[in-house]
């Protein structure tokens, strides 16, 4: 299934571009009417073997607890990867999921160990 252009009804920072060395969780993202979300990863800097993964996570409005929607690959050299969310896509490991997106959500970016990697994360909520 295409997304068609248009259908962005919001879109954000979820970390600006920084070089980092430890896992950071990015703020809660609310949603108010989208059912979909692109995560872009941009990384633009590594210094040795870092070693990153972004995992997408809901939020459960009753308990606050989070759970995981999408988790990417380890990134490891510099490029951009995008996470896709969308009900009714087909599903491809690690980057696409056939998934509504919840009312809160937040991206997490587990370092796997502390070799500087720098990268920019954005999204587009989609309807």
């Amino acid at each position: 299934m295409a997304i068609a252009p248009g259908y962005a009804n919001s879109a954000g920072t979820i970390f600006a571009s920084a070089a980092r060395t430890a896992t950071v969780n990015g703020d809660d993202i609310s949603n108010d009417d989208a059912r979909g979300a692109i995560v872009v990863i941009d990384c633009t800097a590594v210094a040795a073997t870092p070693s990153v993964v972004f995992t997408v996570q809901g939020k459960d409005p009753l308990s606050g607890k989070y759970y995981t929607i999408l988790t990417s690959t380890a990134i490891t050299a510099t490029g951009t990867t995008v996470l896709r969310i969308y009900p009714g896509l087909t599903a491809a490991a690690n980057v696409t999921v056939s998934d509504i997106l919840p009312t809160v959500w937040r991206v997490i970016a587990t370092h796997g160990d502390a070799d500087s990697i720098t990268y920019t994360v954005g999204f587009m909520n989609l309807r």
